[in-house]
């Protein structure tokens, strides 16, 4: 079967991104999309048009119009897909944001992105009602929908939230909404070392190309089974892996979450799996994980963080299988891939997707830079972003004249075109395929009591990719340990924002400008894990 088409006009190209998306779904709709649930349900394509009509048809009933921002904090389940697409029928801007972040985090993106709508997890509604009231936000609740034995369907709905309780009786039919390519339909949040947050803008234009890009370049057909075990609050999890899936009428065998018991499990019957590099070593660690059980895998691919050379060797020698990396992010979605046909080489990104432009060049000047040098990545096409949400100098100034977004990575091209990403301008630090960004957890460590000044750096880690660590100058005399700083962000951080380990310094090094040489700090602890 050939893959999807993404030069037909006719191809889902109008409409909003569901209308798009569902161009494509199989022509029986009794096809499943979820293949494989762990509560036992299946899940067809009839049933995602019926679902996703009822979460629009709610949406609109809580006063949600076109342009408005929907935002969840909700765990993973299908229903919670169902939100997404529900929010892409309403024309609405679908916010997903990270199930660890504290009520504090909350707080800051309900103020910035003023969604009409919010929604988190039943057992946290009591401490997130203030922080969705201050910012004017419809406080409505969702969890995960298992019905117990003897249970009313209409009682576990009630149990898994408002939101569940009313789909039961909202019609299973809408009329969609009209979007033009240009429309919003997401908002995500991402930063850089100083700052404060912000929300990268994504058009219907941005998410459905390049699901159809991927799709294409990826070979994926409606006779694919994706196994999905990454979150679904970012790019990865969400727009990549589900976006794609939509794309090519295949199917998901939907996790949720990443373990090795289910993954070695349900890997013979999947055909393809998207994971990040941590998902990679803990199954290259698993005995149980050898040739046979992927012996229906297509491929394999990896993104979010670096992918280690010696984990696409040792990957290699297990299964025989080359895993395909990717390079992308929040503002752009997917913007090269090593090729599915070909070499795909350790420690490469590999070319730019199709109706992508991909440049290393000067950072000051923006001048192309030759062939192995290297330099800052640009990026141009279907695929970026719009601009940051309410900050139009930031977007200004984050785009030369050409239209290329100045991505703040640091990369150089080979001869033979292949891309790879060596360093990052603004030190972000990601951790097992998120984003931790050193000043955020600096600023807090710096309010301790006793403290100076800290730094904070990622260091190779052989499971996470990369791990934060602290570096803490404290004042004479103070009582500070590694335990009573990590105790002390504990409750105001994101787990994975948090320093495994904490050193302390008489002094951190610096250049004769007075800046912080980071990059001395990370050689230094280099060999921590």
């Amino acid at each position: 079967m050939s893959g999807p088409n993404i030069d037909s006009p006719k191809a889902g190209q109008s409409g909003n991104l569901f209308q798009r998306l569902s161009a494509h779904f199989p022509s029986d709709p009794a096809s499943a999309l979820f293949a494989e649930l762990s509560d036992g349900r299946r899940y067809s394509y009839k049933d995602v048009l019926d679902v996703s009509a009822r979460f629009a048809n709610i949406l609109v009933e809580l006063g949600v119009a076109p342009g408005d921002r929907v935002a969840a904090q909700i765990p993973k389940s299908i229903e919670a897909l169902m939100l997404y697409l529900g929010a892409q029928r309403a024309g609405a801007v679908f916010l997903p944001l990270n199930t660890a972040y504290t009520p504090t985090e909350i707080a800051y993106f309900l103020e910035d992105a003023t969604p009409r709508v919010f929604v988190c997890a039943p057992e946290s509604a009591s401490e997130l009602a203030a922080v969705a009231a201050s910012a004017g936000a419809r406080l409505e609740t969702m969890g995960v929908y298992a019905p117990s034995a003897g249970e009313t369907e209409g009682d576990a709905a009630k149990r898994a939230g408002s939101l569940l309780a009313r789909g039961l009786a909202a019609p299973s039919d809408f009329n969609d909404a009209p979007r033009e390519d240009d429309d919003l339909a997401a908002l995500l949040y991402t930063s850089g070392t100083t700052g404060r947050s912000k929300g990268a803008a994504l058009s219907v234009r941005n998410l459905y190309s390049n699901a159809m890009a991927l799709a294409a370049e990826w070979r994926f057909t409606a006779e694919d089974r994706l196994l999905h075990a990454l979150p679904i609050y970012h790019v990865h999890g969400l727009f990549v892996a589900v976006n794609v899936t939509l794309a090519a009428g295949g199917s998901l065998i939907y996790l949720p979450k990443f373990d090795v018991d289910s993954v070695v499990k349900t890997l013979p019957r999947a055909t393809a799996m998207m994971g990040v590099p941590t998902f990679y070593t803990r199954l290259i660690d698993d005995p149980r994980f050898t040739r046979d059980v992927v012996r229906n895998m297509r491929v394999f691919i990896s993104g979010s963080a670096p992918l280690l050379a010696e984990t696409h060797r040792a990957f290699e020698q297990r299964t025989g299988h080359r895993i395909l990396e990717r390079y992308g992010m929040s503002e752009t979605g997917m913007n090269t891939s090593n090729p599915y046909v070909g070499d795909r080489r350790a420690g490469s990104v590999g070319f730019a997707l199709p109706g992508a432009s991909v440049l290393v060049v000067d950072p000051k000047t923006g001048e192309h830079l030759p062939v192995g040098e290297v330099g800052s990545i640009e990026v141009r096409g279907p695929n970026v972003f719009q601009g940051y949400w309410g900050m139009p100098e930031k977007t200004a100034e984050s785009f030369r004249k050409s239209g290329h977004f100045i991505t703040g990575d640091l990369g150089v091209i080979d001869a033979d075109g292949y891309l790879s990403i060596v360093g990052r301008d603004k030190d972000l630090i990601i951790s097992g395929g998120l984003n931790v960004y050193p000043k955020e957890v600096e600023s807090l460590i710096d309010m301790l009591p006793g403290v100076v000044e800290s730094a904070v750096v990622g260091v190779p880690h052989p499971d996470f990719g990369e791990a934060v660590v602290a570096i803490v100058v404290p004042k004479a005399d103070a009582e500070l340990s590694e335990t009573v700083v990590i105790e002390d962000l504990k409750s105001k951080i994101a787990k994975f924002k948090q320093p495994k380990r904490v050193f302390f310094a008489d002094s951190l090094p610096r250049n004769s400008m007075g800046k912080v040489q980071k990059k001395n700090l990370r050689d230094l602890y280099a060999k921590t894990f």
